[in-house]
């Protein structure tokens, strides 16, 4: 049920839209019939929960990623050393980006950014 929606906005305007086009929302499993007043309630309370859960597992990245930057460590993917020359010549010859990346030894996506990026 938390996953249906990222925030309590967002629960109840999909709510409302199930309800425009006449479609009775029951969880089984829930055991919840959001056609009844208390239904409701406890959906919206159930999705004011999950986004405060959302809320403080995204302040708990925060925080660690913080912490880790603190201590040093780099963080991401680690960059790849291409010859930006290499590149552009074989681009020039009229290569795809495909046919560069395995002649350079790195990704499409690498070879794309590096070569429009200029």
């Amino acid at each position: 049920m938390d996953r249906f929606g990222r925030s309590l906005k967002h629960l109840v305007n999909a709510l409302a839209d199930l309800v425009a086009y006449g479609v009775a929302f029951v969880s089984l499993r829930d055991n919840l019939d959001l056609s009844t007043p208390s239904g409701r309630l406890m959906f919206q309370i159930i999705g004011a929960m999950a986004e405060f859960e959302r809320s403080l597992i995204q302040e708990r990245v925060r925080a660690g990623l913080r912490n880790a930057r603190l201590k040093g460590k780099t963080l991401g993917r680690p960059r790849r050393i291409v010859n930006g020359d290499q590149m552009a010549k074989l681009r020039g010859q009229g290569a795809s980006f495909r046919e560069i990346a395995k002649a350079v030894g790195a990704s499409p996506g690498t070879v794309r950014t590096r070569l429009l990026r200029g």
